[in-house]
């Protein structure tokens, strides 16, 4: 039997159940490998309940930077019976089962072309310690000591987290430092004979990059962009980017005079509630925003549908988890775009943004509460669950403190008392957006109706239907400009070839890490595709153009319907056969061994069907 062996370049899985304090000892290994130089990308996948249920970690450890879901485990750390046959299943050929040995294993239990590394995890713990949390929290430990003994994981960087994380509690401190040692010595005596063929070794290669969360990202940025207001209502995957907010707002917005934090965050009876809250927040001028998932979005469409028409600054953050109903609130999914793109009844259509990772959430975060001050209308950052809530390696944030809010077309009092004369609904300057006033800016000038009903330009009620037509129209050609205004398509050509290719991918979002090392390979095989990756909706001209200069198209995304290409095609009047789909929606992030696979195999299928 040949086995992997592999330094800096490999996936481990862990498999356990949830509540039994395994992720945190995986994040510790995940952290300790990132500071030996070596890039990681961690994906917890886990149940929906509180514990007993089964749960998973997956950790990519590479070199070389490849930071998305490869496809395939070499390593599987299996630590709960219930899910053994499909863990042992998911192994590579020549791969590692790292297992609790404690019981003898049933017979046929192994496969012949892998190596089992037995612990009898359970039962050193069981002698060590008498109280039966300390067995379970510690068994974690013990075995974290033991992979990093086989796989040359520094034990001082692992203490040296410890002590970061346990500063000020040295009993919880001591107790760790020990549970580690006491793997590593066991592994040492006992396991090192069998060779565990895959090994860390320390690299320069994570530079300046930062390991973030993206829900912190995202609540940082609204921190940043001016966000003062917080209406939410608890929902998986979404709850963290509220709590951070707070966080946050108790760091850098707390009066140094008074003690009290300068901004107003509201955990509201329903979703409708907070939607409600932000919206008259943002009608007020406060920057205000929501933070939910599908299912608040299905409940918030009548207060999309006012703030679009009523043209009153909204934001959203939507971290996508799989769907429809209650779906899988702990799985992440691309499954939102349309019920957000045209939510609300009627001819309706909001701006969406779709960061790739920390950094742009980050960005987009400050950039829709811009967008929607401009644009005076509803703005949904499309988060997902994969980096929502999951860590990333990526570049440092940065903001510009030159930078100042773009609060759009606002009249002052000393504007109105110049004599600018405030036609609520009107395009005075021919980019469909119009000017609009605050409350309270003047005691007897530049107040208007805000409704929900059909309105002429001046806001009076009207029902006519060429008062109808023009703000209808108007609000269309609004989006003409957020198109413009919108963060633009990220655009690479077909690396190593001297020739135009005809073939192309269009992709968004969380895809982007598999779909760069995807795009790598395939060109390793001869097989050069230009590539487009969407970063907001409505689309910007460059993104018809991209796909007009190509025969084919894949357009790849994490839902079952293939609800971008929809849009491209309804938007842009492309061609459906144009767009093929290439769809992942299992509820686990997208791997570049699916879309490498996938592609190559749709243009072989292609070229045989093709005539000669």
């Amino acid at each position: 039997m040949s086995r992997i062996e592999s330094t800096n370049d490999f996936v481990i899985k862990f498999a356990n159940v949830n509540g039994s304090g395994s992720a945190s000892a995986n994040e510790l290994l995940a952290r300790a490998i990132l500071r030996m130089g070596v890039p990681v990308s961690p994906s917890n996948i886990f149940p929906s309940n509180i514990q007993g249920m089964p749960t998973w970690y997956e950790l990519r450890v590479c070199e070389q930077g490849w930071l998305g879901r490869r496809g395939g485990i070499d390593l599987m750390v299996a630590m709960n019976p219930q899910t053994w046959d499909a863990d042992v299943a998911e192994l590579e050929p020549g791969g590692y089962l790292f297992y609790d040995s404690t019981k003898p294993l049933p017979p046929g239990s192994l496969r012949d072309d892998i190596t089992a590394i037995g612990m009898p995890a359970t039962a050193i713990c069981n002698a060590t310690y008498e109280d039966p949390r300390q067995r379970t929290l510690f068994k974690n430990i013990l075995v974290l000591g033991a992979l990093a003994e086989l796989m040359q994981v520094e034990l001082p960087v692992i203490e040296t987290l410890f002590a970061e994380q346990y500063k000020g509690k040295e009993k919880l401190l001591d107790g760790n430092v020990q549970a580690l040692r006491a793997g590593a010595a066991f592994a040492r005596e006992h396991l090192a004979q069998q060779g565990l063929g895959l090994r860390v070794q320390r690299a320069d290669a994570v530079g300046d990059r930062i390991f973030a969360e993206g829900n912190a990202a995202t609540a940082l940025g609204m921190v940043y962009g001016g966000a003062t207001v917080c209406a939410w209502y608890p929902i998986t995957p979404s709850t963290s980017v509220a709590e951070a907010f707070q966080a946050y707002c108790k760091q850098f917005r707390t009066d140094p005079e008074t003690g009290e934090v300068r901004a107003a965050i509201v955990q509201a009876e329903d979703e409708i509630a907070a939607i409600g809250m932000i919206l008259g927040a943002g009608w007020n001028g406060a920057r205000a925003f929501t933070a939910t998932s599908g299912p608040g979005i299905s409940l918030m469409q009548e207060f999309l549908g006012f703030a679009y028409f009523a043209e009153v600054p909204l934001t959203i953050v939507n971290v996508q988890r799989g769907g429809p109903s209650t779906g899988m609130p702990t799985r992440t999914q691309q499954a939102d775009l349309l019920a957000c793109a045209y939510a609300s009844h009627g001819d309706t259509q909001h701006v969406l943004l779709f960061p790739e990772d920390p950094a742009e959430l980050f960005e987009f975060a400050a950039t829709a509460l811009d967008l929607a001050d401009r644009l005076q209308t509803p703005v949904i950052v499309m988060s997902e669950l994969d980096i929502g809530m999951n860590q990333r390696l990526c570049r440092p944030f940065h903001w510009d403190d030159a930078r100042r809010y773009d609060r759009g077309k606002v009249l002052t009092r000393e504007d109105l008392d110049a004599g600018r004369k405030l036609e609520r609904y009107k395009d005075v300057d021919g980019d469909a957006l119009a000017w609009r006033t605050l409350p309270g800016t003047h005691p007897s000038k530049g107040a208007y109706f805000t409704r929900g009903s059909t309105h002429n330009a001046l806001a009076v009620y009207s029902e006519r239907g060429d008062d109808y037509r023009y703000i209808a129209d108007r609000l269309q050609r609004k989006m003409v400009t957020a198109a413009q205004l919108a963060p633009q398509p990220a655009v690479r050509a077909a690396a190593n070839t001297t020739h135009a290719t005809r073939l192309a991918v269009v992709y968004f979002g969380s895809t982007a890490p598999a779909m760069d090392e995807a795009l790598h390979e395939l060109a390793q095989e001869g097989l050069h595709l230009d590539a487009l990756r969407v970063r907001a909706f409505p689309f910007a001209a460059s993104v018809g153009e991209f796909i007009a200069a190509h025969d084919t198209v894949f357009v790849v995304e994490q839902n079952r319907d293939g609800q971008l290409r929809t849009l491209l095609v309804n938007q842009l009047e492309i061609d459906p056969k144009k767009l093929r789909k290439l769809l992942h929606f299992d509820g686990t992030p997208i791997t570049a061994r699916f879309i490498r696979d996938a592609i190559t195999q749709s243009v072989h299928q292609a070229a045989v069907g093709s005539p000669a």
